[in-house]
């Protein structure tokens, strides 16, 4: 679950690390109210998206006056903004957060996340902030420090003063890191956040280490046992199609193509999405109805699958073990009858019970198209696909 810069910044000053200060506005009016008693000359307006590149896309706006702050808000709120992280539908924009200017010496890169594969909490730093990281990584990958935390230790003044020293930091700055990145590892722990980001992290005309941005995601999974983060989710953010499918326990997310996957396991179903790409097409989604799958979690399945217009095919690839072949058949009859089904339906069953949902499938008169394997599954369902218009 992501939250927005406000709400990390918010959370930030619980912990306190140093922030500018700030307000956030649903309202042209109330975005100039902010800066007004926010005091000073000059104020950042910036759009209140899940999506990073706000900058680029006109998220981000320079206010020198009470009525550019105004003027910024108007142009931002109830519009879409697109930036290279939305698509190309882009993210609503219901709130801007108004931000008192700071005065830059410098920009710095820092992050925390969790490193599954190495099973430790990883600190990644830069002294080239402000930029994509994914881009500095990629070209100048020297420019990235690395810091793994022992889940015992924790983080080590050590660690703390090999990071400052990379940043080039001065001996009064390296302190101010050292107690912001304490107070990071704290947050990031006490809030099951899987990913704790600073970009950019400034330094001050004045010396000072601030947080001028504010990124966090907490892990869904924990969500149990974090109430009060639950709260702050905003669905207006997310994608219609996997809200749903999350409300169903479905692991859904939505992709760029026009097949449809509904399959069984989340490893067989990135294998299913390798081989529609194979062939040469592009699949719409992923979607693992997991082990437990019943006949009615693969109806409302297919029903989220249909929801997407840009579908031009569906394939259904099941290995039946825990789940079974006749389950899956009859959830599938199921959802064709009752949906307006337009779009050619491609099956590959294998597994438990896999002559008894083959059955079934033919036996209910339905137009449906079986695969005998994956390779011809995925073949079928391309070719399917480009004859659509």
């Amino acid at each position: 679950m992501n939250l927005h810069e406000y709400q990390s910044k918010a959370l930030f000053a619980e912990y306190g690390i140093p922030i500018p200060d700030g307000r956030v506005a649903a309202s042209p009016a109330e975005a100039r109210d902010a800066a007004e008693s926010l005091g000073g000359s000059l104020w950042v307006v910036k759009a209140q998206v899940h999506a990073g590149g706000r900058g680029k896309a006109g998220g981000v706006k320079l206010a020198r006056s009470l009525a550019e702050v105004e003027d910024a808000a108007r142009a931002m709120l109830g519009k879409r903004l697109v930036t290279h992280q939305t698509g190309h539908e882009g993210l609503p924009v219901d709130k801007v957060y108004v931000e008192r200017g700071s005065s830059i010496a410098r920009e710095l890169y820092l992050s925390l996340l969790v490193d599954r594969t190495a099973e430790r909490v990883a600190i990644i730093a830069s002294a080239a902030g402000g930029m994509d990281i994914e881009e500095v990584a990629r070209a100048t990958p020297e420019k990235i420090l690395t810091v793994k935390l022992h889940p015992v230790a924790g983080i080590q003044d050590y660690q703390t003063r090999e990071l400052g020293f990379g940043l080039g930091l001065v001996k009064e700055q390296q302190a101010a890191l050292r107690d912001i990145l304490r107070k990071l590892v704290k947050l990031l722990h006490e809030c099951d956040a899987s990913l704790v980001e600073v970009n950019p992290l400034i330094v001050t005309s004045d010396g000072a280490v601030v947080a001028l941005d504010a990124k966090i995601n907490i892990e869904d999974n924990a969500l149990f046992r974090q109430p009060k983060l639950a709260g702050l989710r905003d669905v207006a953010q997310e994608d219609e199609l996997e809200r749903r499918a999350r409300e169903h326990d479905l692991s859904y997310v939505s992709l760029e193509g026009n097949i449809a996957c509904l399959v069984n396991g989340a490893g067989l179903a990135m294998a299913t999405m390798d081989l529609i790409k194979l062939h040469g097409g592009e699949p719409a989604n992923f979607l693992d109805v997991g082990g437990g799958a019943t006949a009615e979690r693969v109806e409302e399945a297919f029903n989220i699958i249909l929801a997407n217009k840009k579908v031009r095919a569906i394939l259904v690839n099941i290995f039946g073990g825990i789940v079974r072949c006749d389950l899956i058949a009859e959830g599938v009859v199921a959802a064709i009858k009752k949906a307006d089904v337009r779009v050619p339906v491609v099956v590959r069953l294998e597994g438990t019970n896999v002559d008894k949902g083959r059955e079934l499938l033919a036996a209910s008169g339905l137009a449906v198209i079986a695969a005998t394997g994956l390779t011809d599954a995925a073949a079928k369902a391309v070719e399917l696909a480009r004859k659509r218009p």
